[in-house]
């Protein structure tokens, strides 16, 4: 049941605006401020639910799981290491452009990224082989599942702030689940595609599975904490920055070291990135006459990297300079326009609240990569699979929606009791005493918004 102030806060007859409520984690609290709700129960059944994963997780890697080295292989740690700081911090400090979220946003990656990658590293080889031999654990395997953890962080970012830790643990197990599938019997048994960059099997699953989970578990009806500040941007730019450096590494982890394919595919990356942040830089203004013709940072912070995302299935392929940076360039302005325009509308139309706006990142660049990847082939005249490049991308959205959907109804099982404001670090983080006493004045003028829309 929900606390006895919280009933209060119901009764009152302005009740976002109450002081009468108080958090378990800071002491008094001033008139005006929004706090957050402390759920006991939400985790205390997140504690069960992952200490008990993890022990059946500890079963499985001792059954079917062996060591496995590569003595010449040693340049893959480069990789895998460049990939992690892209999980870690690339993907953590990207999200940290909400000013109350920060521990979220990173700490809450950090998890993402261990139990989905302990998770991948059983669920792959079984979906690759069904467990017919021991599974060996080296650095490409955990490299392919780090791979399926930034399907997962790319889901995140569609519902960051809008769920408990109980619905992330349910997020994460069936994800991972679904990803491994589709990646593993769809698109590689099946298809056999060309995807080293995973333009199609990362990116535009992960963008259209977190979409329909937003979806189903719907608009919040609180949005006031979802702001950034001046600080918070510089701190999400610093995880753009990341990214983009080590996005080359992402690419071409799964080709082998020192090869011509690999070093193809890091620079035909590069120059996809170029192309997308240059382009970016250029149509911000000119899409953001709200913002008075100025650079958006949310245009910064993220189509610059739509260049990574598109170049992903392509990659490796001999498609010169010129093809990487206009594929890089028209990447960057799809996504720019898709943060400038079709997000909100897909809000409106389709009440799909859209938090990191993945759909713009992820979605949409990855859509162009992957058509882009079936009528390539007769641009440059090798032997391609065209028609299983252009499957490949209407299978994927398919099974991301369908599992994506199945998925958000299941979170809907966890939700909280009661409304909470979104994006509040407070709800489910013991926070420093200063949280609350930074912005006391920010929601102030949102309050008399609320206020007016209560009695419309």
């Amino acid at each position: 049941d929900p606390p006895a102030d919280y009933q209060q806060q119901e009764m009152d007859p302005s009740p976002l605006m109450s002081s009468s409520l108080s958090s378990s984690t800071t002491g008094a609290r001033k008139p005006g401020r929004l706090m957050a709700l402390t759920d006991e129960k939400q985790m205390r059944r997140f504690a069960y639910l992952m200490l008990a994963s993890q022990a059946v997780l500890l079963v499985a890697f001792k059954i079917v799981c062996n060591m496995y080295t590569h003595l010449t292989e040693v340049q893959a740690y480069n990789y895998l290491l460049g990939v992690e700081f892209m999980m870690f911090i690339g993907f953590g400090y990207l999200m940290t452009f909400l000013r109350w979220y920060g521990l979220g946003a990173a700490g809450l990656t950090m998890l993402i990224s261990a139990y989905g990658a302990e998770l991948a590293l059983l669920a792959e080889p079984f979906f690759e082989n069904w467990w017919k031999k021991q599974v060996n654990i080296d650095y490409y395997a955990v490299l392919d599942a780090n791979f399926a953890v930034a399907a997962v962080l790319i889901s995140f970012g569609a519902l960051i702030g809008k769920v408990n830790p109980p619905q992330i643990w349910a997020l994460t197990t069936m994800e991972i689940l679904a990803y491994c599938a589709n990646k593993r019997v769809l698109l590689t048994k099946w298809l056999d595609i060309k995807d080293v960059g995973g333009t199609i099997s990362i990116h535009e699953f992960g963008a259209f599975f977190g979409l329909a989970c937003a979806y189903m578990i719907g608009r919040p009806a609180d949005t006031r904490k979802e702001k950034s500040s001046a600080v918070s941007d510089v701190f999400s730019l610093i995880g753009t920055l990341t990214l983009w450096l080590y996005w080359p590494s992402f690419v071409t982890g799964v080709l082998p070291a020192y090869s011509e394919q690999g070093q193809r595919a890091a620079v035909n990356t590069i120059l996809a990135l170029l192309g997308a942040t240059v382009t970016t830089f250029g149509s911000s203004p000119l899409f953001n006459k709200e913002g008075g013709f100025k650079f958006s940072p949310v245009h910064i912070q993220n189509a610059t990297l739509a260049g990574g995302v598109c170049i992903g299935a392509t990659a490796n392929w001999a498609i010169g300079p010129f093809g990487a940076l206009l594929l890089g360039s028209a990447a960057g302005a799809i996504s720019t326009v898709g943060f400038a325009r079709v997000q909100a509308f897909v809000e409106h139309k389709f009440h799909v609240h859209d938090t990191c706006g993945v759909l713009n990142l992820h979605g949409l660049p990855s859509l162009f990569g992957g058509i882009a990847s079936g009528i390539i082939p007769a641009w440059i005249g090798t032997s391609g699979t065209p028609k299983a490049q252009l499957a490949s991308v209407g299978v994927t959205f398919v099974v991301a929606v369908a599992s994506g959907t199945i998925t958000g109804a299941v979170l809907n099982l966890l939700k909280d009791d009661y409304p909470n404001p979104i994006a509040d670090d407070s709800h489910y983080w013991e926070v420093a005493d200063d949280f609350h006493d930074k912005d006391d004045d920010v929601l102030e003028d949102d309050d008399d918004d609320i206020e007016k829309k209560g009695k419309k």
